[in-house]
Parts: C-alpha cells; structure tokens; sequence
C-alpha cells in the first residue's frame, strides 16, 4: 500500500497562510471596534447639535424639553425661523455679525503681525538677555485676564475709548504670550542654514523674515489665526464691559440678549446659535491642513 508524502515546505506553507489569515481576521476586527467606538463618541458629540437643529426647526412657544427629546419637528420644519434671527429688528443679529467680523479682521491681523515680529529675534538672533525676555514673556502668561480688567478699563477709560472698538482691537497689536511662545518654538525648528545663506546673498534681517522665515512658518501663524478668531468670536466679557450701544455689539452679545426669563424663544436662540457656528466650522475647514501640521510640528524641538 503506497502513501502520498507531503513536502515538508507545503506543510509549513499552509501553517503560515492559516496565520495570516488569522493575523488578518484580527486586524479586520481590531479595526472594525475602533471605527464603531471612534462612531459611538462621534455621536455623544453630534447629538447636542442634532437637538439645536431640532429646536431652531419648532414654531414659537413650542414645549422643547419633552422626555424622550424631541428630535424631529413634529408637523412642519420652519425654516424661516434662521431668517427671523437675522433680521430682528429689536435684535438685529446680522449687524452683530457684521460687528463682530470688523473686530475680527483687525484682531487677528494685529495678533499675528505682532507676535511673529517678537517670536523671531527670540527664535533667530543672539543678544544678550534674550532668554531672559523670553522667560519674562512666559511669566506673563500665568497672570489671569480678569486681574487686568480693572486697571485697563481705567486706562481705556481715561483715553477716552470707552464706548468705542479701540479696547478689543489694540490689544491685540501688542502681542499675546502664548502666541509668541508658539511661534518663537516653531521658527526654531527652521534649519539655520537658510539664514546664513540668505546673508551671504547680502539680505537682512527683515529681508529673512519676511521672504524666508514667515512664509516657512505658515502652519504655527495659521493655528494662532484660528485660536485668536475663536476667542474673539466667542468673547462675551469684552464687548460687554467696553460697548454700550445697541449698534455696536457683537455676536456673543447678542446672543446673550436672546436669553430672558419670561417668554423665551428658544427656536430664535438655537437659531442664531446655529448662524455663529458657521463660520467657525468654514473656518476650520479651510485651514485644517496647517492647524494638523502646525501643532505636530511642536514636538520636533524643544
């Protein structure tokens, strides 16, 4: 009686597709349970969302706090409602946005402007007590706002900029601690050696900064641009200390003055709460790339 002989190389052949195949399985399983979980937190964020759309969507006076939630109006969808918050003439919301945008271009312009010229003779040039301005800088950062408020509102005051956007807007042009922080550690990990071979073409320091250093750290200004419009945009404190006409408040504001005690419209409030998310979520968006690649930046050099 003969028998077939099976090649050592064919058993283990097959020893190592079955592993594999194993390897595979549990890779495919590992995988698919993290996209679940990633889907399962993605919809603990999301339905807070999902509920201010629902709001927004319900006529006026409509009970909102039902138990289940509401998450769907129950008739009509009334979309009119986002147009309504705009165009309040007790509170007109699309001139909050207007105001708040103004205030918005300038701050950011002057934060950014500010904080890359002061970063780059900390991160670029040697002279002396440079670290010792810096650690001074630093040190700022752990003195609170609310500390501040009080004696700036009595200088802005006395300058007679109560009233007045100047207390929002100048500020900013003065530079922000933790920004120059921010930039300052990212110029430093530009390669030296574009400076030396820029001046060895005869440019100067501006010239360096300007042509060379600035357009290199395009990720670290673009992630200060985006925190300095989100704390703008979502500063309430400022506006309400410094502004005192109707004309001139901002979005945080007014949405602060949708709120009452009596007769509360909330498809109005999440409405306008809705409008000031946009630019926000468009903002984002647009400059997703740099804000990934400017904050895993920060870990290549201390």
């Amino acid at each position: 009686m003969t028998g077939t002989i099976t090649p050592i190389s064919g058993i283990l052949g097959t020893s190592r597709r079955k592993r594999s195949v194993r390897a595979n399985a549990s890779k495919i399983g590992f995988s698919a349970a993290t996209y679940l979980g990633l889907i399962a937190l993605s919809a603990l964020v999301v339905l807070p969302l999902g509920w201010m759309i629902t709001v927004a969507l319900t006529p006026d006076h409509a009970n909102v706090f039902t138990d289940p939630p509401m998450w769907f109006p129950t008739k009509y969808w009334h979309w009119e409602n986002f147009i309504r918050a705009l165009v309040d003439p007790r509170r007109p919301f699309l001139l909050y946005m207007a105001n708040t945008t103004f205030i918005e271009v300038f701050v950011v312009l002057g934060s950014l402007i500010s904080c890359a010229l002061v970063a780059y003779p900390l991160a670029r040039m040697k002279f002396k007590g440079r670290d010792t301005v810096f650690a001074i800088i630093v040190l700022t950062m752990l003195i609170p706002w609310q500390a501040l408020m009080i004696p700036q509102f009595v200088v802005f005051n006395k300058l007679g900029w109560y009233g007045t956007y100047l207390p929002l807007i100048v500020p900013a042009f003065t530079g922000s601690a933790f920004f120059v922080f921010f930039i300052r550690q990212y110029m430093r990990t530009i390669p030296k050696e574009l400076d030396e071979a820029a001046r060895i073409d005869g440019a100067g320091h501006f010239r360096i900064f300007w042509s060379i250093i600035l357009p290199l750290s395009k990720p670290a200004l673009a992630v200060c641009a985006v925190f300095t419009f989100l704390g703008t945009w979502n500063d309430l404190l400022g506006p309400v200390i410094y502004l005192n006409r109707q004309d001139q408040f901002t979005a945080a504001v007014g949405l602060a003055g949708l709120v009452s005690v009596q007769n509360q419209q909330y498809n109005l409030l999440m409405a306008a709460n809705l409008i000031t998310i946009i630019p926000v979520v468009v903002l984002y968006f647009v400059a997703q790339k740099y804000l990934i690649g400017g904050i895993a930046s920060m870990g290549m050099k201390g």
